[in-house]
């Protein structure tokens, strides 16, 4: 059985590499992308991932939640999960159901949520 595929996306390269070695270490298969742009790439050329991990506040056109509205839309079966530092988000303000977490956020806790929505 293969591992979920979680795409990160985060433009702080530290807190994205320290995500996807929690992730991995967890059971995860992890995919890296800093702007929504790269994200929407990643995700047209990996059908298989399974949970979006982004945060809100990234460079570009389109913010964390105009990205996981467009995931939604685009590929309804991935499980969105948000997190920022700066940005609170009230509940269902992420489509489907979609879990944020601020940062920073407890590492089990991260790894919990990401398996909850997978």
């Amino acid at each position: 059985m293969s591992k979920p595929l979680v795409l990160i996306v985060e433009d702080e390269a530290l807190v994205r590499l320290v995500a996807a070695a929690l992730l991995q270490d967890a059971g995860f298969e992890t995919l890296e992308a800093d702007t929504a742009d790269d994200a929407l790439h990643l995700l047209e050329a990996h059908a298989e991932v399974r949970v979006l991990f982004s945060d809100i506040q990234i460079p570009g056109d389109m913010d964390g939640l105009d990205l996981a509205r467009e995931v939604h839309d685009r590929w309804p079966t991935i499980g969105l999960v948000l997190t920022s530092g700066g940005v609170c988000l009230p509940h269902g303000a992420i489509p489907d159901d979609g879990r944020f977490l601020a940062k920073p956020y407890d590492h089990a806790r991260m790894v919990q949520t990401v398996r909850e929505v997978a």
